[in-house]
């Protein structure tokens, strides 16, 4: 393991993983800025993704593919299928357990403001868990997409209140894993 001991998570298989060592492995991407990896207590791990505004912005241009805003360019699905490939390839570094099932793409950067980072950019997976918990819901029920409203504060301290649809992604041949013998849907899910 490369994470504190408290920060290890169980699946709900039993098997331990360090949610910092899958998201390292997806940031060796040069268009994952930023992962948050979840799973402690379920069948899969998920994760929320930032693309690097710089290189995947770079990419997009290249393929003449329009944007606006950083949550325009992360909604684009040329994108987002740049993206699941990149997941595919860090998944096959991972051990079974370990590896992505599902994604999303947030539509905005995480932030040290935000608070959902420390001042040396770690990420505070708690705080985020908790502030985006309709997305984290959806990225275990079953939902195709998810709607949210987003407030964005700016360095002058002005705010813009804005929803969007954020599409959840799921890994092909990352079907749901079946619970342990013995131990019902119900438990496995607990």
């Amino acid at each position: 393991m490369i994470d504190r001991l408290s920060d290890v998570m169980k699946t709900a298989g039993g098997e331990t993983f360090s949610p910092q060592f899958i998201e390292n492995r997806l940031k060796f991407s040069p268009y994952i800025k930023e992962a948050v990896a979840f799973g402690d207590g379920q069948d899969e791990v998920t994760a929320f993704l930032n693309v690097d505004p710089l290189t995947a912005g770079q990419w997009a241009e290249k393929r003449q593919i329009a944007y606006s805003t950083y949550m325009d360019l992360s909604s684009k699905p040329e994108l987002a299928e740049l993206i699941l490939k990149e997941v595919e390839e860090a998944n096959g570094r991972l051990e079974p357990h370990e590896r992505v099932a599902r994604f999303v793409l947030l539509y905005k950067l995480l932030d040290a403001d935000d608070d959902e980072l420390t001042r040396t950019g770690k990420v505070r997976r708690k705080l985020i868990r908790e502030k985006y918990a309709p997305i984290v819901a959806a990225l275990y029920d079953g939902s195709a997409s998810v709607r949210v409203e987003a407030t964005f504060k700016y360095q002058d301290g002005q705010t813009q209140r804005v929803e969007t649809e954020v599409t959840v992604h799921r890994v092909p041949g990352m079907e749901p894993r079946l619970p342990r013998a013995g131990v019902t849907v119900a438990q496995a899910g607990a």
